[in-house]
């Protein structure tokens, strides 16, 4: 019977995770269909996004499952289920998530420094009009040799190089996490990919905190303010047109009598021409946008859009409360800075852990928000990433837009994807630190009886109480999300520190994107530097 159940309850688990791998795939395509440059696009770029951009959103998939699994050990009064009495059986559940971590993140690792640098520089050597294909090979190779000495480096140091944390100031709990550890690195792991990873995930944070962050305040903000009306950015245009038009003759009717113009006027004259093209193309596409039948019914929404605007500005911030709330926490009750501000418990109240934990008694209400949370992330950095583009400091690289993206874009954008999924996962234990650790478990607690009451005198009663640091260890099962996100001290404090950046980038995006007014309904689609080849793939 319990072996039955034992089967039962990790069929419903990983079925779960199976149902949503499928709708990731799915998601994939339709996602780089969209945005891939129709005559840029190659078989072997394409496949390399939509695969880099899957396992990016399956890793952030995991997540719930992992809760899932720890959580269903037990029963809501907190005794172990008859197929998880055994201890052994409970490790092995668990050891089958960590070796899905492992899987997935050494297939991150394989992308990062090895597939996406490879398909990245051999389209790059194709722009150099390079037509010799194992020329462009060769040299592809001879740039990713670089990410691949990187990646070794890092391994490296992983697996040789003590990291290890000192004692914190509760001995107790200290040695209980570090004897947790040390079994998830000795027995079952391997540091190498786990200081790997960590790097990884600290630019992963850069990224969350530059996109995500922005992100979840433009996203509804877009959804609230809508865009302009095609009517009135069409009677604009024209009177842009006519005036342009309009200087542009006057600066040619000064060499009607056969003098030549001055090298300023021909500047003006060059420049008031390229203008003049970008406002016809504009006239164009805002031509197709009017007889477009979906911006009908982008109209006729517009009243749930703004709901659903409203819903994810009041989403974000929760999150940005919620965050506050933990790293305050932290900052008081945390171990200290020595120990990577380590937390044995929650002690201020944090209104999505708190909600976390009320939802669990109505399956499987807890799980779907975790892993709307989860996927809210992932969105809201699309998101950002959309808007802003890919930047390397002040520089912007690429720009994000549909049907016309280019293959090294799409391949930039699934990069920071991956990164900012390793750092996601962070970020949703800083959200709700109780529940990410323990899921919905409980343990009995063994407590004197009441002196006044009816049969008051040496007895005990046992009680259910909601899994903590405090719990004795072989009543609570650990995550393995969170003990591989802590394992290293340095990395956990730069974390931290990276959470109040987030949440300053965050409401300094706010600010910005409440400052700004409605966007064009062709917004990012006709710029001074697209060629009017870009034109015909959006008209056909």
């Amino acid at each position: 019977m319990a072996a039955q159940s034992l089967i039962s309850e990790s069929v419903l688990g990983w079925s779960i995770f199976t149902f949503i791998l499928l709708l990731i795939l799915a998601f994939c395509w339709v996602y780089i269909r969209k945005f891939q440059s129709r005559q840029e696009s190659e078989v072997v770029s394409t496949i390399t996004a939509i695969c880099a951009l899957a396992i990016a959103l399956i890793t952030s998939a995991l997540l719930p499952v992992d809760i899932f699994l720890v959580s269903f050990m037990k029963y809501p009064n907190g005794t172990y289920k008859e197929w998880a009495v055994n201890n052994e059986t409970r490790g092995h559940i668990e050891n089958t998530v960590l070796y899905g971590y492992y899987t997935l993140y050494s297939i991150i690792l394989f992308c990062v420094f090895l597939w996406i640098p490879f398909v990245y520089f051999y389209y790059e050597e194709r722009d150099d009009d390079n037509v010799n294909k194992c020329s462009q090979v060769k040299n592809a190779l001879k740039y990713t040799i670089g990410f691949v000495i990187v990646c070794v480096v890092l391994l490296l140091i992983g697996a040789f190089v003590p990291l290890e944390a000192q004692p914190g100031q509760n001995s107790t709990h200290w040695e209980k996490v570090q004897h947790l550890f040390e079994e998830l690195g000795s027995i079952h792991g391997l540091p190498a990919l786990s200081f790997s990873i960590s790097t990884l995930t600290l630019i992963g944070m850069l990224a969350v905190i530059t996109y995500t962050a922005y992100g979840m305040s433009v996203l509804p903000l877009n959804l609230i303010k809508g865009t302009r009306s095609v009517a009135y950015e069409r009677l604009q245009n024209t009177e842009d047109t006519d005036d342009v038009e309009h200087q542009i003759e006057n600066l040619k009717s000064k060499c009607k009598d056969g003098r030549p113009l001055s090298s300023r006027d021909r500047r003006s004259l060059h420049e008031l021409e390229g203008k003049l093209q970008v406002l016809k193309r504009k006239s164009t596409h805002l031509e197709i946008v009017e007889r477009n039948c979906c911006s009908k019914m982008g109209c006729a929404l517009r009243p749930v859009k703004i709901l659903l605007g409203i819903f994810f500005i009041l989403v974000a911030l929760l999150f940005a409360v919620a965050l506050f709330i933990s790293n305050l926490d932290t900052a008081l009750h945390s171990a200290g800075i020595s120990s990577g501000f380590i937390i044995f418990g929650t002690n201020l109240t944090n209104p999505l852990n708190e909600l976390l934990l009320a939802l669990q008694p109505v399956f499987p209400l807890d799980y779907l928000l975790i892993t709307v949370i989860t996927m809210y992330f992932v969105l809201t950095s699309m998101a950002g990433i959309r808007n802003m583009g890919i930047w390397f400091f002040w520089i912007r690289l690429y720009k994000i837009r549909p049907k016309r993206t280019r293959p090294q874009a799409l391949l930039f954008l699934c990069m920071i994807l991956l990164l900012i999924v390793l750092h996601t996962s962070y970020m949703i234990y800083s959200l709700a630190p109780q529940y990410v650790m323990y899921g919905s478990q409980k343990y009995l607690l063994q407590s004197p009886m009441p002196a006044d009451g009816p049969t008051s005198g040496n007895g005990t009663i046992v009680i259910s109480k909601i899994c903590d640091a405090d719990a004795p260890e072989d009543q609570c099962t650990v995550t393995r999300s969170y003990l591989f996100l802590h394992k290293f001290w340095f990395f956990r404090t730069i974390y931290y520190f990276g959470n109040w950046a987030f949440i300053v980038a965050f409401f300094i995006g706010l600010v910005v994107s409440c400052c700004r007014g409605k966007k064009s309904v062709i917004e990012g689609e006709v710029e001074a530097d697209d060629s009017d080849m870009s034109d015909d793939e959006y008209v056909h």
